[in-house]
């Protein structure tokens, strides 16, 4: 990782904070709704980190299209919760921000919950957002 990569992420820490310390919980990421990391847990590693922001990016994509199909909106999805063997996933949407938890098997769905629901209120869609193209003179 470069030094530039490194300090970037200790600014975004702040983004995994509240809900890092829940007990439980192993990894958290913030990721963008093209499945970009944005911020993710120290122990996790850059590859994981990217490989379960990808992947929660598509099971969001998986949700809106259900969410179209099956509800009454506009297929928005704010929550999604998987078990399997070994733990949960649990994730949260809120104004373009995008969280992801991996949890243990022994944990409190509310405590995760409540956590998440603060944290991607805290983020919102303006820390999410990438600054407009300058165009360059030719």
């Amino acid at each position: 990782m470069s030094k530039e990569q490194i300090s970037g992420q200790h600014d975004r820490d702040w983004m995994i904070a509240e809900v890092s310390v829940v007990p439980g919980v192993r990894d958290v990421v913030v990721f963008s709704v093209d499945g970009l990391l944005l911020a993710g847990s120290a122990g996790l590693g850059r590859d994981r980190a990217e490989r379960l922001a990808a992947t929660c990016s598509g099971l969001q994509s998986l949700g809106r299209a259900l969410g179209q199909e099956f509800g009454t909106g506009d297929g928005l999805v704010r929550h999604q919760m998987i078990e399997f063997d070994g733990g949960f996933l649990f994730l949260r949407s809120a104004d373009g921000a995008h969280l992801a938890v991996v949890a243990d098997p022994v944990v409190d769905p509310r405590q995760v919950a409540r956590a998440m629901q603060a944290q991607v209120l805290k983020i919102g869609a303006a820390n999410l957002s990438s600054p407009a193209r300058q165009e360059t003179p030719q």
